[in-house]
């Protein structure tokens, strides 16, 4: 494939040894050669208009039978930049992204299309069609380009002290082979015949048909998933749920896991690491999910140290690259058709590092908005550490009769 940037170095070389005749040819070959939108490719890398392109390769069918009178230097229609050399300016005016904020631009509101830019420029007088914006456009260095995601928006001044805190912490724990899991929810996903991302293989011609619209069935709904990640045994946990993802839903699916997997794994009660985000169902502002890890802790008779990551760094988290990138790799291209299925496909998720995975479903209700009075936080044994005692604090379990 012959990319447009080598095509325009290569006219730029040639051209200025060829005479106008042997440019369109030239260029008439090269869009023939590219196929399906060469004659677009060659017309931007080279400066010639789609009509002269056509031109050379009515001349290429002819086999050299065209006329071969060549015109004078200088011959020819001027070029709209030699008519209106401030056409230029005006043009990167408008599009330039400083002035957006310019309350005089006429295209401030605007989607900045080579139609709506052709428009506003024959506005102020001059006489220019939209392709030969684009070709100005590609002139001037611009290109049709996507939003970027880059901006992190304003960080902690403690986030990088975090961070290192929670690995301190990691360590500390699996090197004394206490047990430190990473939580958090995954994506909500639509439960029913709709596109999943991805692709699978399928017979030619025979792609899975699923819905058009992705409206959420009504019976079905969406599935739930909240991820226990075992850092240290490398074992996933997944409770699948069908209602709301509160709090009290985050802490019963850690409930699941340690009954399901953790108990047997690490039986001699030793102290409970949790690494979480900041925010969501998990959340260190959350009261419920601190009113119900102080219930969890009592159950499970289990000390329960948690550490949150610092505010806007959930794409660090490891329970995303850990697990749940793993999952949706997974089940890409399969519509998630129920509950079950979702359950069955989690559960099959390994890697060749040895990662195993368990689901379980949970069609448990789970109300929203529920209250917790600060009485009820007063009774709670929590203990705040000394470094940012709001995202890492200790949740002692109370023994039966204590208290």
């Amino acid at each position: 494939m012959i990319r447009e940037h080598d095509l325009q170095q290569k006219y730029e070389a040639i051209f200025p040894l060829l005479n106008e005749r042997q440019r369109r040819v030239i260029a008439a070959a090269d869009a023939l050669f590219l196929g399906r939108g060469g004659v677009s490719q060659v017309a931007r890398a080279s400066g010639l208009s789609r009509t002269t392109i056509h031109r050379g390769l009515a001349e290429l069918d002819e086999h050299g039978q065209a006329d071969t009178r060549i015109r004078q230097a200088g011959g020819g229609r001027k070029s709209v930049v030699e008519h209106s050399p401030e056409l230029l300016a005006a043009l990167e005016a408008l599009v330039e992204p400083a002035t957006r904020g310019d309350p005089m631009s006429p295209l401030r509101w605007t989607c900045k299309s080579t139609r709506q830019l052709a428009a506003a420029l024959e506005r102020q007088g001059y006489s220019i069609s939209p392709p030969t914006v684009a070709s100005l456009l590609h002139a001037l260095g611009y290109s049709l380009q996507a939003n970027t995601k880059t901006l992190e928006g304003t960080s902690h001044p403690d986030r990088d002290q975090q961070f290192r805190y929670i690995n301190a912490s990691v360590k500390r724990y699996l090197k004394s082979q206490r047990p430190v899991i990473s939580v958090d929810t995954k994506k909500k996903a639509l439960v029913g015949p709709y596109k999943n991302g991805g692709q699978t293989w399928r017979p030619k011609g025979d792609p899975q048909p699923v819905n058009v619209h992705d409206f959420p069935d009504k019976e079905l709904g969406k599935a739930v998933p909240y991820g226990v990640d075992d850092i240290g045994q490398n074992l996933g946990w997944i409770n699948v749920g069908c209602d709301h993802d509160t709090a009290s839903f985050a802490i019963e699916s850690i409930r699941r896991w340690w009954v399901s997997m953790g108990q047997p794994l690490y039986p001699h009660g030793r102290p409970l690491l949790i690494c979480a985000d900041s925010g969501g169902s998990n959340g260190y502002r959350v009261r419920l999910w601190q009113r119900e890890l102080q219930r969890l802790a009592d159950t499970i008779g289990l000390d329960i140290t948690v550490c949150h990551l610092p505010p806007g760094t959930s794409k660090w988290h490891k329970i995303e690259h850990r697990l749940f990138s793993h999952i949706s790799m997974n089940w890409r291209a399969l519509p998630l058709i129920s509950h079950e299925v979702i359950v069955e496909l989690i559960g099959s998720t390994t890697t060749q590092s040895g990662l195993r995975v368990e689901a379980q479903l949970d069609t448990n209700v789970y109300p929203t908005k529920i209250q917790v009075s600060d009485e009820e936080m007063a009774a709670l044994s929590i203990t705040p550490h000394d470094f940012h005692g709001e995202w890492n604090y200790t949740v002692k379990r109370v023994r039966r009769g204590s208290a």
